[in-house]
């Protein structure tokens, strides 16, 4: 979802866009006017349309668009309340920061000591393996007949 103020500007553009196309409306739907002093040659009608449909309709778009940018702009924050606003923010960010490097830290802890755990273990194989190929040679040097594999 778009902040505030990005909301506030494409309402601005979207009310620019219903002045823009009310204009082309009028100026497609205006009847000619005639000058003193001049002549024109040919005479064309413009075309019969309820433009009455049109006007109701950009009434209704801009008025609509109208209330939508003044409900946007009390949304915004006043600058008397922006300093407080902003340094309790900073403040609350600041608290879970710290719950969060606490929890960062809790589970570094644990993932040292499970290393710490698993080195244990590999160290107890390796041993287990050293002390399974002592006892196979001394196996093998007491009893000759005994396969290695």
């Amino acid at each position: 979802m778009a902040d505030r103020l990005t909301q506030l500007q494409d309402c601005i553009n979207q009310q620019a866009e219903h002045f823009c196309n009310s204009i082309g409306i009028l100026q497609q739907f205006a009847p000619p006017s005639k000058f003193p002093n001049f002549d024109r040659t040919g005479s064309q009608t413009p075309q019969q349309q309820s433009h009455e449909d049109y006007v109701q309709l950009f009434t209704t778009l801009i008025a609509r668009c109208a209330k939508d940018i003044d409900t946007l702009i009390e949304s915004l924050p006043s600058e008397e309340n922006s300093t407080e606003l902003q340094l309790q923010s900073l403040r609350t960010l600041e608290v879970e920061n710290q719950e969060a490097a606490e929890r960062l830290e809790a589970v570094v802890r644990r993932g040292q000591d499970l290393l710490e755990h698993i080195q244990e273990a590999l160290s107890d194989i390796a041993q287990a393996q050293l002390d399974m190929q002592h006892l196979a040679k001394t196996t093998s040097n007491i009893i000759p007949n005994v396969k290695k594999e």
